[in-house]
């Protein structure tokens, strides 16, 4: 259950801070694995990698009052994966494949105010929602030291290939009205020009070490959003992830508590009409998650997993001068969510 607050305020041009009503989105996922033999392994699996998106439509707009009312701005980008996984091991090497279905949905709607940019009345833009499969892979190494003299040292690395998605009509409906504002003497033309919203490729590599109860670890990961079609278009830039853990197990219990960090995707570019957009559209700014979680085995067969996750605060604030409105756009946005989760050892 994930849980965003996302607020933003147009200056000038709005009453105060508006809060998104997107607010809890349901991330569900499922899998399963079987040991073919001591070498072989195979799985299914489906989950959700993204359900969140921004949803002002229920403000008032009134720009005779000096209120955009945030365009009464919706977003919605939901994506699904299907994977097959197909593992081998022998001695301390793992080598894994998976290939990657990918099922997504994007929809944009905006209004845009009577008045502004002289309209002579509301003008709604959007296209509906879209849909697209895509395919990829996921591969993946690891390597237990323990056979090497060293006991509890694990070391791995992963590469998830990026994956075209085409929505009809989403991004050139959406961005159309875009190219005039300011009459476009101050702004570039490196607006994007199609549908295309690639999920990027991510590259990462880890570590754990485990010393009697306690198992500590580390992730990198480096997610290529600047080459990703769509998003780089936007002006989004590759996001640093690194992340630590720690482990403690004592008898049916586990705890966990975890700390993870990148910088926001979401930079100010050159561009004033991107940023507006990417702050009121798509403000993927949060940059610190803490996280406490705890594993409890009911049997040797039947475990319950329950994780907790916040993200503080983090404010963006991005020059629009020259898209009609004012100074600048502002978005604070923090985050919340619960995992539950059961295992079964058939």
């Amino acid at each position: 259950i994930f849980m965003p607050d996302i607020k933003t305020t147009i200056n000038g041009i709005a009453d105060g801070e508006i809060t998104s009503d997107a607010d809890m989105n349901m991330i569900p996922e499922v899998s399963i694995a079987h040991k073919i033999d001591d070498n072989w392994y195979i799985g299914i699996g489906m989950w959700c990698t993204a359900g969140m998106g921004t949803d002002y439509q229920d403000n008032d707009q009134n720009m005779s009052t000096g209120n955009a009312g945030n365009l009464r701005m919706v977003t919605n980008l939901q994506l699904m994966q299907f994977g097959v996984p197909i593992a081998y091991k022998t001695g301390g090497l793992s080598l894994a494949v998976t290939p990657v279905l990918q099922y997504g949905n994007l929809d944009i709607n905006y209004v845009m105010p009577e008045g502004y940019q002289g309209l002579p009345s509301d003008m709604t833009v959007g296209a509906g929602l879209a849909q697209d499969f895509g395919f990829g892979y996921n591969l993946g190494i690891a390597y237990d030291f323990t056979a090497n003299g060293v006991d509890g040292l694990t070391l791995g690395a992963v590469y998830k290939s990026g994956i075209e998605m085409n929505y009809d009509g989403q991004l050139t409906t959406a961005i159309t009205p875009f190219i005039n504002w300011g009459g476009g003497e101050v702004l570039s033309d490196l607006l994007p020009n199609g549908d295309t919203l690639e999920q990027p490729e991510e590259y990462g590599v880890g570590l754990s070490y485990a010393m009697g109860q306690h198992t500590f670890a580390f992730d990198y990961k480096k997610i290529k959003w600047s080459n990703a079609k769509g998003y780089k278009d936007f002006g989004w830039e590759d996001s640093d992830v690194y992340a630590f853990g720690y482990e403690y197990t004592e008898n049916e219990w586990t705890v966990r508590l975890g700390y993870n960090h990148a910088s926001s995707a979401v930079v100010e570019v050159a561009d004033p009409r991107l940023n507006f957009f990417n702050l009121l559209g798509f403000p993927a700014t949060a940059e610190n998650h803490y996280t406490v979680g705890t594993s409890y085995e009911v049997t040797k067969a039947f475990s319950v997993d329950l994780a907790y996750v916040y993200s503080p605060s983090n404010t963006e604030t991005f020059n629009v001068i020259g898209t009609g409105f004012p100074s600048d756009i502002s978005t604070d946005h923090k985050e919340n969510s619960v995992s539950f989760q059961l295992a079964y050892n058939f």
